[in-house]
């Protein structure tokens, strides 16, 4: 038998998880290099895989299958296509930047109306969210993907209710009931879409009598899947639901700016350029292959959902005056973007899409973070508390600035060619979509530089005066991140060429052509 590297890859940071909950509560600084040691672990894995993954070979590479729940047909079954394995790589190394951005944020508080925060438990978590969202990318059982998809929830919850920013404008207790009312929300949320989606696998169950997306396949293409037309499209229903509350999906998307205006700016990475990925990719690897005629059926609806998206998120973005928030709107603008590649069923569209999710995870990390470091020196969350940071603070100004500038997708920055491939496939298909979503593009830019703007330049302010330059601990997140975005901006050819046969697999599913452009003929 060969040897298990999907399983070891999500397995090593749920064993990291339980070792470093298991560290004595006086050795704090233990459990952090512990979190730190596996997550790295759990990088070269992933780093192997991805070495390991042939993109002109099999659609599912490196697969595992063990029988489970033999009486209901569920497996054990992994496998990795090129989306997934971009996506398990993703979440494989934004996870160290993460601990190491967090290094502090569980430490006890010297306040005596503060409660003890349990540093051991901060870390365990963040490393069993990296085990479940890893394995819900490797999972080609629908039923083992639906249980991955509800267990994260579980410590997302306790992320954002038990260990909540602590620039909070009101009193403790105030911030308390914020972070409460945020975790609750998301949990509730997410939850609903969920047991939709439960009734959803159950049908599916039903109708083809295995959970096995491989099984599945192989059905339909013998021709012994019967599913009828409105069959098909209450189960692709349910499923999208859910997906749509997860990416989040306009008007489904009220949880996400609480979730990450309460959490810890490491959290908030965590749920927007980690957790949400689940949500877009499984409108790929589920909706689109497992209900092609219904994916169509529906897709000029949604494509109307991921405008508004674009432009809702874009605009409240430029409204707001929380620092956090306003990175929350943006991710809802760029989700937006996400979605409309994935519906505009081309291959421009769905190679932009799966390189959207990568490239903003890496971009949005790098602004959060950057943004945190920020608020953690200042206390406050408020862009009406800052200016003239870059006289005081230059590098951490201009590394605030070039993760601003890969929000806005400027050119010679990943999320650029992600972006341009979104509205070329659109545009291609749908060319009054593609001009609405180019207002994005606009207003991204209007809010981003406003906000540093606002923050970096002008008069000094008096609070803001003796505010420490960016760490070498500080330094470590950031480079890194920007220096992917600048790599992958200049020559995203590693990504394109693991992402684009899945894409031609996706597409044949749904049995779509790339429109031909139209050619006056010579006169």
């Amino acid at each position: 038998m060969s040897f298990p590297l999907l399983t070891a890859t999500a397995a090593l940071p749920a064993i990291g998880a339980v070792a470093t909950a298991a560290v004595p509560a006086a050795r704090r600084t233990t459990a952090k290099w512990l979190a730190l040691v596996f997550s790295l672990a759990t990088l070269v894995l992933a780093g192997i895989a991805l070495a390991r993954f042939e993109p002109g070979g099999d659609r599912y590479q490196l697969t595992e299958s063990h029988a489970w729940i033999k009486d209901f047909g569920v497996r054990y079954e992994l496998g990795v296509d090129g989306i997934g394995v971009a996506l398990m790589a993703l979440t494989a190394l934004l996870i160290p930047f993460v601990i190491l951005a967090g290094w502090h944020d569980a430490d006890p508080l010297e306040t005596k109306s503060s409660r003890w925060r349990p540093t051991q438990g901060f870390f365990a978590l963040i490393l069993m969210v990296e085990a479940m969202v890893i394995l819900s990318f490797e999972a080609t059982d629908v039923f083992l993907f639906y249980i991955l998809f509800e267990a994260m929830l579980i410590p997302m919850y306790f992320l954002i209710g038990g260990f909540g920013d602590r620039a909070h404008t009101g009193s403790d207790e105030n911030a308390a009931a914020q972070r409460s009312y945020a975790a609750v929300k998301f949990l509730l949320y997410n939850l609903v879409g969920g047991l939709i989606m439960l009734a959803a696998v159950i049908g599916l169950y039903v109708v083809a009598g295995t959970f096995s997306l491989s099984e599945i396949a192989e059905v339909r293409a013998n021709g012994s899947l019967s599913m009828a037309t409105g069959t098909e499209r209450w189960l692709f229903l349910g499923f999208f639901f859910a997906f749509a509350v997860k990416a989040p999906l306009w008007p489904l998307h009220t949880w996400l700016p609480n979730a990450m205006g309460e959490a810890t700016s490491p959290v908030a990475v965590l749920i927007t350029a980690v957790v949400d990925k689940v949500g877009t990719f499984a409108m790929l690897r589920f909706c689109l292959q497992l209900f092609p005629e219904a994916s169509k059926w529906a897709t000029p609806v949604i494509i109307v959902l991921a405008l508004i998206s674009i432009v809702y998120g874009a605009l409240l973005a430029v409204g707001q005056r929380d620092i956090k928030r306003l990175i929350a709107y943006a991710s809802i603008s760029h989700f937006g973007f996400i979605i409309l590649g994935i519906f505009a069923m081309t291959s421009q569209g769905q190679s932009g899409a799966t390189l959207y999710m990568v490239n903003h995870g890496i971009s949005t990390a790098a602004l959060m973070l950057v943004a945190g470091f920020l608020i953690t020196r200042r206390g406050s969350r408020l862009i009406a508390d800052y200016g003239g940071v870059q006289k005081v603070a230059p590098i951490l100004a201009g590394t605030f600035l070039i993760g601003g500038l890969a929000t806005l997708s400027l050119p010679g920055l990943a999320p650029f060619v992600s972006e341009f491939l979104v509205l070329v496939g659109a545009f291609s298909a749908y060319p009054a979509a593609g001009i609405v979503a180019t207002t994005g593009i606009v207003l991204a830019a209007l809010y981003v530089l406003v906000l540093y703007q606002r923050t970096m330049t002008g008069p000094v302010k008096a609070e803001v005066q003796g505010m420490a330059d960016l760490k070498v601990r500080e330094l470590a997140v950031v480079l890194p991140l920007i220096a992917l975005l600048l790599f992958l901006g200049v020559y995203p050819k590693p990504l394109t060429e693991i992402v684009n046969p899945a894409v031609q697999h996706t597409m044949s599913d749904v049995q779509k052509k790339d429109p031909q452009p139209e050619v006056e003929a010579a006169k």
